[in-house]
């Protein structure tokens, strides 16, 4: 029998108890009954709770459960069996509660666990076998069908995919892949079926990676959460302190009893955890894993956050940034004669030149006749214009340059980008700049963690510092330090720990030794399970950085409720007791006034796993939407 069952036992056994009892005692010649039921009903509970008790202290951990040990068992003693039963009964309520509360809490993380990929269909020979995951081999031609999990992280081998990644990242809507992009373990086929590469094994695979993590999640404790318990051990001594003062002052034993019953038990030890995990668990559903609590309450306290550049801040890679055109030439016409030809090119830019293209569904033609001049440019046909493009020296020779690209040019000389010169039929028709672009909801997250209490921002890169203070002219850094080695980036960073709480976001491998060095180590893990995901706290899942933000804003407002919880109980506690010590309140009262606290801290613990929204039912936007589908609906 696990303990939730028992639990749930003890508590049936309770209640049925009370009810016969008090039935008994309306049933005149047996009345005297009621009391040995009432007791007899207590016992099993006082019993598990006392077993319970010595298994902590031999672990070396005192609770204040121990409270409700030492009230039930006085009530007992002094003759008022309904007090003890009905603090059995709310003790044992109170902890199929926090079971109730834990389990909700806990859904979202366990959901990911459930629905892990199992099997894989491998094909080997021209057959087609399912195997269990855990046998799938680097180099395995997997197929994937609709509506099925990517068993492993793997490549794609057909020319497109649509996958369903909102489980891994939280992103809503399908994304298209092409031949050749990183597939993750966990995301669904959205589409048709498709073939792929294992690259990696099931246990190393970014899903696997999850399940690791929620596992941590749900047994790490938080700081916080651990001086819950070691203020909980405080609460013991205190409370029979105020009940001994209790019974001294008033000769009245009943009054002492009356004191224990209310603190019994406290709602510091059920609330925060319950927060916590809440926090945990929204985090998760938006594609951001914490590894634990503890790595929660660290994000909440963050004040400084030290951003890496390249990957992080911007794209990590060369991106179609400008583009200078020609009078009269439209630059979308350009773009896509540009691409067509680039299509021939096995040159690393060639691909983010057509994938400039894809993203504005420009339709290309196939070019011919294409003639590649190595390090400077290639040329050839395309719907029948003669399509050059490359360097300068390439595409003008010893010409100057138009009045219509000066300006272009002074803008990124000295700039880290590539100009790459267009011509058609001989005459020049545009100049595209490719270099690292910021990432276009880096402002608005910047902007979101400064209004959500980061107060100051660095910028930390190995890169140039020409390159680095392009990309913080557009943020509100206050700091940037360039040309950093990975040895200066974590003396940056400790040199920020030691002034305030410090949360360090970055990609790469070479950021693993700042992730691990920062308060709270952040990384954009949207590239799979590198070093820098194994360093860090928190790991981002979709290749944004607004979850950065969010993240903070879930933490904050997690802690914000625990404390809320944790204040609000003691404080009504302390106040029930101060009522009791002073005989205004009976034992049965206190038991049923401490066990509405618990209801009520721990459903304020429950709110960390929404947003801080009303529900859509509740809106009034919602409620009009619910209005106009009723008048839908055939009477």
């Amino acid at each position: 029998m696990n303990e939730t069952t028992l639990r749930r036992l003890l508590l049936g056994i309770a209640v049925i108890g009370l009810v016969l009892g008090l039935a008994l005692r309306h049933v005149a010649p047996i009345a005297t009954g009621s009391g040995v039921v009432w007791t007899i009903a207590t016992l099993p509970v006082l019993l598990a709770l006392a077993i319970s008790i010595l298994r902590e202290f031999w672990a070396g951990r005192v609770g204040v459960d121990a409270i409700a040990l030492v009230s039930m068992t006085a009530a007992l003693l002094l003759g008022q069996p309904l007090a003890a039963v009905v603090v059995a009964i709310m003790y044992a309520g109170g902890t199929v509660l926090e079971d109730y509360a834990r389990g909700r809490a806990e859904r979202d993380l366990t959901a990911l666990t459930d629905r892990s990929p199992r099997v894989a269909h491998r094909r080997i020979d021209g057959s087609q076998e399912t195997i269990d995951v855990g046998a799938v081999r680097v180099g395995d031609e997997l197929l994937v069908r609709a509506g099925e999990l990517v068993p492993v992280d793997g490549k794609l081998l057909e020319a497109s995919a649509s996958l369903d990644e909102s489980a891994v990242t939280g992103e809503p809507l399908p994304e298209r892949l092409m031949a050749g992009d990183a597939l993750r373990s966990g995301t669904i086929n959205a589409g048709e079926a498709f073939s792929m590469q294992a690259t990696a094994l099931a246990e190393n695979s970014t899903y696997a990676v999850i399940v690791n993590m929620v596992a941590a999640a749900q047994t790490a404790k938080a700081p916080f959460i651990r001086m819950a318990d070691r203020f909980a051990m405080v609460m013991l001594p205190a409370t029979l302190l105020v009940a001994g003062l209790a019974w001294y002052v008033s000769g009245d034993p009943i009054r002492a009893l009356a004191v224990l019953v209310v603190a019994t038990p406290c709602p510091l030890i059920l609330a925060a955890p319950v927060a916590f995990i809440g926090g945990v668990a929204r985090a998760a559903r938006g594609g951001i894993l914490m590894k634990g609590s503890a790595a929660l309450e660290a994000l909440a306290d963050a004040r400084t956050a030290v951003f890496d550049k390249t990957g992080t801040l911007t794209h990590g890679g060369a991106d179609l940034i400008d583009t200078d055109v020609a009078p009269g030439r439209d630059p979308e016409v350009l773009l896509r004669l540009f691409a067509s030809l680039e299509q021939a090119s096995q040159h690393i830019l060639a691909e983010a030149v057509t994938l400039a293209a894809r993203k504005r569904h420009l339709t290309l033609a196939p070019p011919s006749g294409v003639r590649e001049h190595r390090g400077a440019g290639l040329e050839g046909t395309v719907e029948g214009a003669a399509v050059q493009a490359g360097s300068r020296s390439l595409v003008l020779g010893d010409k100057p340059l138009p009045l219509w690209a000066e300006p272009g040019e002074r803008r990124y000389h000295g700039q880290p980008v590539l100009r790459v010169y267009l011509s058609l039929d001989g005459s020049l028709a545009a100049i595209f700049t490719l270099g690292d672009s910021l990432r276009a909801d880096a402002v608005s997250a910047l902007a979101d963690l400064r209004a959500g209490g980061i107060s100051r921002f660095v910028m930390l890169t190995g890169d140039g510092r020409t390159a680095a203070e392009r990309i913080a002219a557009a943020l509100d850094i206050d700091e940037v330090v360039a040309e950093a080695s990975p040895a200066d980036k974590v003396a940056t960073v400790r040199a920020e720990n030691a002034a305030a709480p410090t949360l360090m976001v970055g990609d790469g491998i070479n950021d693993a030794p700042a992730l691990a060095t920062a308060t709270v180590g952040v990384a954009m893990g949207a590239r799979g399970a590198t070093a820098s995901s194994e360093a860090a706290d928190v790991i981002v899942l979709a290749n944004r950085l607004q979850p950065v933000a969010d993240a903070v804003r879930i933490a904050r407002r997690a802690k914000a409720i625990a404390n809320q919880s944790v204040v609000a109980g003691l404080v009504l506690s302390g106040i029930a007791m101060v009522f009791a010590a002073f005989g205004m309140i009976t034992p049965v009262a206190g038991a049923l006034l401490q066990e509405v606290i618990d209801v009520a801290v721990i459903v304020n613990a429950l709110r960390a796993l929404g947003d801080g929204t009303f529900p859509d039912w509740l809106s009034p936007a919602g409620r009009r939407k619910a209005d106009v589908r009723n008048r839908k609906q055939p009477t």
